[in-house]
This record gives C-alpha cells, structure tokens and sequence, in this order.
C-alpha cells in the first residue's frame, strides 16, 4: 500500500513525563529478571505502543519526539522558591524507571528529549514555535492545561492542536474556550490568576477558575484586570486584587511557556523510519515483557502506510505480577461502537431477553436523566451477554427539543414488564457496575432485580488500597482502562458540559447507544476478568459472605431516606448564624480589630503577630498554620482567641453541612433526605455516605444532638438506634489475645476504669479520661509524640504511659508486631472474614509514607473486621425481622457502628430482641468471637431522642 502524501510535515511531541506517572499509577507492582521495578516501564511501553497504533490508524505524524524532564529544578525556582514546593519527592520504586524509561523510548527509535534546567513543557513550546514557523502542523499529546496557550492557527492554515489519549479526545480552539471562556493567549492570565495549587503557583486568594475567567473576559488581560481594580465594587475580590497583585504578576511570569529555547536537537531528526525490530526486542527480552515480545515476533514492525508506525494490533495488557503465580489475563477483541443494535421494537427486545436467559448471565445498566437514582427518569437500559454481545433500549429519549420528531423506542412501561421476569430470575446472573444504583432506578419501575453481581465491589474485595499513592479507583473507566487497557467514550462527550450539557434523554440515539452498550460490554468483560482472580486470590470469601449480600441491601435503605423536620433546620440555621455573629463580634474585639476569621493567612498574622502567641510556625508559603491542631493546643494553654475561632468553625461547619444543606437535600416527592453509601470509600470496608453525608454529625456534642433532633420519624412511628459498643476494644481483645480486657468485657466492666487502674493506679475522672484516649490511640498505632499532644504532656510521659500499657498488656504490643510484620511480608493486612487492605508504601524509606502506612496497617485488620460484622448483621436483619413478623421495620441508615430504624412504638420491644440478637452474632458461625459483642439500644421520636 502506497503511503499517503502529507501536504506538509505533521509533528507530534508526547508530553512523556506525563506518560511515567500516568503508567506507574496505573499498574502494580512488577519486576524485571533482575528484580529492577519496572511496572511504570511496563505501563510506558504499552501507553506508547498504543500510541503508534492509533496514529497509524488515524492521521499519523511525519515527525515525533518524546519530551521529558530533565529535574525538578529549573528556572522557575530562580524566580519564586516555593515553586512546586508541595510536590512530594517521587516514590522510591519509580525513580529506578526513570533511566529505563528513556530505554525503551529509544527501543523504538524515536527521539527522547530533555534539557537540564528547563521543563518539558518549555521544550515543547519551543519546538512547536519552531516547526509553526517552518510551516508545519503540529500535534501536542497531553492533557496539561498549561499547553493549551500554545493551541492555534498559524500561517497559511498550520494549526497547533492536542491530543488527550486518555479521553481519545482532540482538542483545538473551541476545546480551549469551553474549559477556560478564553482564547488560548489568554489562559495564561486565566492560570495566574486562579494559580495552582499542584504547582504552588499563588495566584489571587480567593478567586477560583469562573472569577479569573469572567476577570479576563471583562478586561481583556491580567494587567488591565489588576489596573481596573481599584474602580471595582468595594469587597474582598477587589481588596486582593489590589492588595496581591504582585503575586498575580509573579503567577503569570510562572506559567508562561519559554517558547525561545535552544533546540537540542533539529526538528529534521524526528523524521520517522521503520522502526527496527531488533532493538525493540532485545528491550522488550530484557525485561521480560513477553507478552509484548510474542506480539512482536507475531506481527514484526516493517514499514507501512504511516513511517515508522507498527503494523500491529497490540493491547497494553499490562500483567498484575503482584501475588504469585496466576493465569495469563484474558485477550479481549477489541470494542467495536458500531456492532451495538439499538432496539425500538417487542420483537427485538424479547430476542434479547431470550438470548439471555439462553446465556444464564447478563450485564445490565440503566441510563437515567440525572445522576440521582431517587428523582432521575428511567431514560434506556443496556444488555450484554459477552464480549462485544450489547444492545441499547431506549426507553425515554425526546429527540432534543418540542420540534423534533418522534423516536422510535418502547413505551417504557411495557419494556420494564416485559424486561422483569429476567431481571427477577433467580436462573440468569445479573452483573453491573455499581449495580446499587440500577436496582433503586428499577425498583421505582417495580422490578427487583437479582440475583446479582458487582464488579465495583469485585474490584474493591481485590484491590483495595493498591496504586501507591494514589490508590486505585474503582470506577468503570478507571477498571477499563486498567484492565482491559480500554479508553471508554466519556459520559460529557456524548452530553456535553457546563451550559453545553444536555440531559441523557436528549443525547441522539446513535450517540446514546454506542456509549450505553459499550457499558454494559465493558461490565461484562470486568466481571469475566475478576472471576478468576476472586478464586486466585482469596476473595471470594469476603466478597461472597459480607459485601455482594449488601448491596440490595444498601439500596433499600438508600430508597427508604430518612424523614427530617425543615422548621427544625431552618431554626438551628438561624440559632447557628446569630452565634456565629456573635463569636465574629468577639473575636475581632479580643484580637484588636476586625480580619477575616475564615482566612488562614489572616488568622496567622492576628494570632502570632498581633497577639503574640508562642508556636507559630511558617510554612514554605511564608504562611502561619492554623490549623485545627495548632488552635488546639494554644486553646488547650487557656488561649481565648483560638478556643472562639475554634467554635466558630464548628458552628460555620454544621450549618454549611448540615442545617443549611439538609433542608435542600429533602426530596419533593418523598419528603425525605435519601444519602447514598458507598460500598468501597474507605479502605477499610466501612460504607461511606454522600449527598448529603450523615456520619460526620458530632456524636458527642450538644450541637450534635441538636442536628440529630430535625431527624424524625413519620406520625405513629418512632427511630430506633442500636448501636455497637466499643467494638473495635472488643475486637482488640480477641484478635490480640488478650486476656485481662477479655475478662473485663466477659464480667461486663468499664474497660476504661479497668485500664486506669492497670496504668495509674487508680480510677478516677482524669485517669479514666486519659485511659480511654489510650486505648483507642493505641489501636490507631499512635506514636509518643501524637499521644502527648492528645494527653497534654511530655513526649517521654507519653513513651512511659505508652511502655506501662504493653506491660499491662503484652498482647496488644505482639498483635502490633505481628500485624506490621504480616503486612511487610505479604503488602496487605488482612481481617478475620479475609478483606485484604493493601499498604504499597509499608517498606517507604520516606519515613511520613512509611509511618503513616504502619499506623493504617496496624488498625486495618481491626476496623476492617468491624465494618465487616456490621455489614454481615444488616445482610441479616430484614429476613430475620420478616420471620419474627416484623418485614415492616425499616433500617434506614448505617453510621459507623450504629444501625438506625423506623418502626411503629407498639413493636420497639420485640424488634429490639431481634435486632440486638443479629448484631450480637453476626460474627457466627464464620468467627467464634471470644468476648461478648455488646449492643446499646435507644429510641425516641428524633434520631436525637434515640441515640
């Protein structure tokens, strides 16, 4: 095949930096033969194999280079010190690569660039300039925002453009102005005044991306902006314009590209040839990259249509060498949009519904008209029932606007009766991706689907914690890519963003069924991919007996919501703005002026300077901390001022969380808050709440009892709290084996008092205080100087108490030692039903990454085995409270140890004995507990009344 004719050079410069961290984030662990970590190299080549494919399958360059950073420091430090200064050194296993990496890009013959003292993004300005003027296209590929100033038309039609190959999305002029409202000579002063806090580029305090835009847009640039200030409406936009522009001018000379850079190497030498086989080979052998070696011996790189491109079809895919010996990942063919049917008719859709209960397993997602599942339209639902075997079903698209014609699809009552005797089989397997989600939407169209899999959760029994520092995500796309090396179409490429986004409902039929099936392919294709690895891996056990039995669960409650009293909230929100009218009054009295008490700068300079308190300390920013620990313990020194500003942010706090947030989270139909749980948002295993989010409500605190009084429960019924007693203290006792405090909690005593007396000598309330602190410090793997700052004392008090503990309990301190031990043997802990939590930086030599990874490893096993009896005990409770005629008790909410129910007064006695039974034996018969599991159980009307 004959090449085809550019009518003028096309280069392309791959940010390659971008690349490393991209790779080595996305991988696990993985040596080489000679045990070198080669993960993020692994990651590399396949990023950039795959790029040379696509190009060949796209419009390929003539020309291409890599680009990477040479250092850390270049001439931006020069300028301001602080530059990127928040940046944490690279982790130790990726710096190894680094060399390595610059191996393989020369592997494949390409040019692999880097200049001590500049960034990659400056040598790629600079060659961009530098082939703009000779006439070329050029093509940047990154997704890094300060390279959008170099986007543009040039002469004579040249054009600059980049190209986001993680969102396999091109982006030009119009892609520039919808992220920033401005052309890209522009964004420069866009970037500078917004700043970035990655970079620790200042910027305007105060003035986030929407203020810099509307800024330039109405002045033209940052220095008109800066000049027109002064003219500004008084407040505290135009006071930091004034008061920081300097830092705005320092901000912009910051982001500017050096676009005049010498060229180390001509422009000329980046034509690209065949790539050689042989050097790539004998890279690929080295290393041990044998999937990749077999791909090239099958398909040998030779010239083709595009120079240099290789002429085969290769997937990244990216073996997980982190446990042992394992079966070979599956090959997957690749996606292909356009072989999904959409189906508009019955005759279609029951062909679909026979071939899956033909197949016994299907994958299902619904598609709704906003992210909500409570208040969303039922919009489409997508099937799959394998590898590239998906379909779409419209059910509730509008065809865009009032004029447009009327789709074709199925009435979306009939599709969901006829779709239900499926989805409730119990002979065809249900898969999803957050499936949690799709049962609310479909149970609000009378289908309860099961039974069912979950290949968010699948990913979350298999790798919770993994990815170094930025652990692991378990979204659909994140899995995708991961795993099947596969870029889904992202949801605003069909739906747009910002005032462009349309509702799903209007997405085009074309356009919804390519990206709905592609989902429901995808899911399918995961849940083929962790199967095996459940089984390989040992978590079919955790998965299988404590998190998949929850999710139905999870999604009942999610459903249920909880009923709050507005007039209650609106009432507090009033009580909490004149109190914290009041403390703004005082503290500015007592500090000798008015400041902005939500400023930490300001608040620095009034605590430290103006009134002189000792132990303030300066960041690299030149900024005072005043964070919650410094005002702490200058409160806990009898310091008047930080004790106000401490109770003007909890109280600024609840009523921005709660008060103000909850009154507009009530549902209009249902008159109640519904919060949604997530199954994997903490590592431990304990479910998280979001929109709203209820387990963050003071426990402990008048205030918190107050937000806890608008929660209530409908007329005749009342809330019902039970609500484990220190449970991890409990947990402690058997795991660590500890015989004292299993006999403490057996006798039922005050496992406080009894640790007083074990350490002082004595109980009273000072000792009890400080007993309790160190029981639970010491399950957190607290360190001397941690513990003194709770307790108020000497680092060396501290050490003594925390010595006279482990002698008073030996098992505790081994139980440490052993876990920390496990953890550096094997990578993760491990809890008693078999969750598995990953600690990648457990062996750091940065000694915060490693300290803090064995303060997590050390509870881990602890909170993970409690969240892991609190969720066996809700899997539990419905079918247990339907035996004893009790189906209509509800359990509406779920916040650390506590579970929460609605039921009618008549039956709280004997709905307690049910409840207080599960929660007392989940543990059973998997775990033989050897202290008593101790519930407390309250109720009233309010979930304050209750608690």
């Amino acid at each position: 095949m004959d090449a085809p004719v550019h009518p003028r050079n096309h280069l392309y410069l791959v940010d390659g930096s971008a690349y490393i961290f991209r790779a080595y984030h996305r991988l696990p662990p993985l040596t080489n033969p000679a045990g070198t970590p080669v993960g993020a190299v692994y990651g590399y080549t396949t990023m950039l194999w795959r790029l040379a494919e696509d190009l060949h399958i796209a419009q390929g360059p003539t020309h291409l280079a890599v680009i990477l950073d040479k250092g850390s420091i270049t001439f931006r430090n020069e300028m301001y010190e602080a530059y990127k200064a928040h940046r944490p050194p690279p982790p130790e296993d990726l710096v190894p690569q680094f060399p390595l990496i610059r191996d393989a890009t020369r592997a494949f013959s390409l040019a692999c660039i880097e200049e001590a003292g500049l960034e990659a993004d400056d040598l790629i300005a600079s060659y961009t300039r530098a082939a703009s003027a000779r006439g070329w296209d050029v093509t940047i590929v990154s997704s890094d925002k300060d390279l959008m100033q170099l986007i543009g038309e040039g002469p004579g039609g040249t054009r600059v453009d980049m190209l986001d190959t993680m969102k396999n999305q091109r982006i030009f002029l119009p892609e520039v102005y919808e992220k920033f409202g401005v052309e890209p000579e522009r964004v420069g002063d866009v970037l500078a005044l917004m700043g970035d806090a990655v970079d620790n580029i200042p910027g305007i305090r105060g003035v986030g991306p929407k203020t810099a835009t509307k800024l330039i847009q109405e002045n033209g640039d940052l220095e008109s902006a800066l000049a027109n200030a002064p003219a500004m409406k008084p407040g505290k936009l135009r006071d930091s314009l004034i008061a920081e522009a300097e830092m705005a001018r320092l901000s912009r000379r910051l982001v500017t590209l050096k676009e005049d850079c010498d060229l180390p190497v001509p422009l000329d030498d980046f034509l690209l040839g065949p790539i050689p086989p042989d050097p790539l080979a004998a890279f690929l052998g080295t290393h041990g990259f044998t999937s990749l070696l077999k791909k090239l011996g099958a398909a040998s790189p030779v010239q083709t249509s595009a120079p240099g491109i290789l002429n085969t079809r290769v997937s990244a895919d990216a073996p997980d060498m982190s446990s042992g010996d394992r079966q070979p990942p599956i090959q997957w063919a690749a996606i292909d949009h356009a072989a999904y049917p959409c189906v508009q008719d019955v005759p279609a859709l029951e062909a679909w519904i026979a071939r899956a209960f033909a197949a016994g397993v299907v994958a299902v997602d619904t598609e709704t008209s906003a992210l909500d599942a409570i208040g969303s339209d039922l919009v489409g639902i997508s099937l799959a029932t394998g590898a590239g075997e998906a379909c779409y079903i419209p059910l509730g698209h509008s065809g865009g606007d009032m004029f447009a014609e009327t789709l074709d699809q199925i009435d979306r009552a009939t599709a969901c009766a006829l779709l239900k005797p499926l989805l409730e089989s119990d002979a065809v397997l249900k898969i999803g991706q957050n499936i949690k989600y799709d049962l609310v939407v479909l149970a609000r169209h009378g289908v309860n689907v099961s039974p069912i899999d979950d290949t968010l959760v699948m990913s979350f029994c298999l790798d919770a914690g993994r990815g170094d520092l930025a652990p692991w995500g378990h979204g659909m796309d994140e899995l995708a890519r991961r795993h099947l090396e596969h870029d889904p179409i992202a949801f605003k490429h069909v739906a747009g963003t910002g005032k462009k986004a349309i509702s799903f409902a209007q997405v085009p039929l074309p356009e919804a069924t390519r990206y709905a099936a592609e989902d429901a392919d995808i899911t399918w294709r995961l849940y083929n991919t962790f199967l095996p690895r459940l089984a390989d891996e040992g978590g079919t056990r955790i998965y299988q007996r404590v998190d998949r039995p929850l999710v139905p669960v999870v999604a009942r409650m999610e459903a249920a919501g909880i009923k709050v009293d507005r007039q209650r909230l609106a009432a507090l929100s009033g009580e909490f703005a004149a109190r914290i009218a009041d403390l703004e009054s005082v503290i500015h009295e007592k500090a000798g002026g008015p400041f902005l008490i939500g400023s930490p700068k300001q608040l620095g300079d009034v605590l430290f300077d103006r009134l002189g308190y000792k132990g303030g300390k300066k960041g690299k920013s030149g900024q005072y901390s005043t964070d919650q620990s410094v005002l702490e313990t200058l409160a806990a020194d009898g310091s008047e001022v930080p004790t106000l500003v401490l109770e003007w942010r909890q109280l600024s706090k609840l009523k921005s969380t709660y008060t103000d947030a909850l009154q507009a989270a009530i549902n209009p139909v249902t008159g109640r808050v519904h919060t949604s749980y997530s199954l994997v948002g903490a590592q431990t295993g304990r479910l998280s709440s979001n929109d709203p989010n209820l387990q963050n409500i003071p426990v402990r605190t008048e205030i918190g009892r107050q937000i806890r009084d608008a929660f209530v429960a409908e007329p005749g019924n009342v809330l019902l709290s039970a609500d484990y007693s220190q449970i991890e203290l409990r947990l402690a006792a058997h795991m660590a084996d500890v015989p004292a405090l299993r006999d403490a909690f057996a006798q039922g005593e005050d496992i406080h008092a009894r640790t007083a007396m074990e350490l002082f000598g004595e109980v009273n309330r000072d000792t009890r205080g400080r007993a309790k602190t160190i029981n639970f410090a010491i399950l957190y793997g607290i360190s001397r100087w941690g513990l003194a700052g709770r307790l108020g004392t000497s680092p060396d008090e501290a050490q003594a108490m925390i010595d006279r503990y482990f002698e008073s309990f030996p098992g505790i301190q081994r139980y440490i030692h052993e876990t920390l031990e496990h953890v550096r043997e094997n990578g993760h802990s491990t809890t008693l039903f078999g969750r598995k939590t990953w600690f990648p930086r457990i062996a750091s030599k940065i000694q915060a990454e490693r300290t803090g990874s064995e303060r997590a490893a050390i509870n881990a096993p602890i909170q993970g085995t409690c969240a892991d009896i609190i969720k066996r005990a809700m899997a539990r409770m419905e079918p247990t409270l339907a035996d004893a005629g009790l189906a209509h008790v509800r359990m509406l909410l779920q916040v650390h140890d506590e579970l929460v129910f609605e039921l009618p007064e008549a039956d709280v006695a004997a709905a307690s004995d049910v409840i207080r039974h599960v929660m007392a034996t989940a543990a059973e018969p998997a775990i033989t507990l050897s202290v008593p599991l101790g519930i407390d159980i309250g109720f009233g009307a309010s979930w304050g009344a209750a608690h």
